[in-house]
């Protein structure tokens, strides 16, 4: 995430190379098997398309995960969908951010997850760029599977999941804009285990009711907030056992 800060919430099957390093706090989903399916939801508007498409591409090749782009259900507000990962897009102020991820957590794994892209930002010459609106979207996604960050010192990795910046003088450089092996041998470390349940929607009717943490008039009995010069994570925990993680990124590379 970049200027205005970029939030996650939230964060893959078989041996990785020990290099792989960047899970975040092991949060995953839950399944059986892998490849597993997951929906993601595409609520963003044409702005929006092509780096929605590319990024849901890039992070399909993971040998863990079969991605399926479904239509959304909410556009801006970007209502979370039990099972399934929500992509919006939306003129959500000038906040701070400009990429957020959360993800839910039910048993201690990922029972859903939404990314938002702040157009207040991105409507702006600063922001207003393809490598720049790619980096944001494919690192957002990428938070909601329990990817980490590469780095967080401005330098590229050569992976979105790192703290470039596709801005200014680096407006035009593709750099940072996509998944790497690092990626994948993380996805591949993260997901190698089996789960005996599963927090995956098998289809759109499948996906259960909101818990406690997903009603937005609900209040967490606990919040955690955990800060340092370059990003922000609140854990809300709930009466029904559930949690929320909000990663905010700050976004001044």
């Amino acid at each position: 995430m970049k200027l205005a800060l970029a939030a996650v919430a939230a964060l893959l099957l078989l041996a990785a190379p020990a290099s792989a390093s960047h899970s975040w706090n092991n949060y995953h989903w839950a399944r059986t098997a892998n490849p597993f399916t997951l929906k993601v939801g595409n609520n963003v508007t044409s702005t929006w398309t092509t780096q929605f498409n590319t990024a849901v591409s890039d992070w399909n090749a993971s040998s863990v995960m079969n991605l399926t782009a479904v239509a959304g259900t909410s556009n801006k507000r970007c209502a979370a969908v039990a099972g399934t990962v929500q992509v919006c897009n939306g003129t959500y102020g000038n906040n701070g951010w400009l990429g957020l991820a959360t993800i839910s957590l039910s048993g201690g794994h990922i029972s859903q997850g939404t990314s938002k892209m702040n157009d207040t930002y991105f409507n702006t010459a600063t922001y207003n760029n393809p490598n720049e609106k790619l980096h944001v979207m494919c690192q957002e996604v990428g938070h909601d599977f329990g990817l980490g960050h590469t780095s967080e010192d401005g330098s590229s990795q050569n992976t979105c999941m790192d703290y470039f910046s596709n801005t200014g003088a680096n407006a035009t450089s593709t750099v940072s804009t996509r998944p790497n092996q690092h990626d994948y041998d993380q996805l591949a470390t993260s997901y190698g285990h089996a789960d005996a349940s599963t927090t995956i929607a098998s289809s759109a009717s499948s996906a259960k009711g909101p818990t406690l943490a997903e009603r937005e008039d609900s209040r967490p009995y606990r919040t955690d907030r955990h800060d340092s010069k370059r990003f922000t994570v609140i854990e809300e925990r709930f009466a029904d056992d559930s949690m929320r993680v909000t990663h905010y990124t700050w976004a001044t590379r």
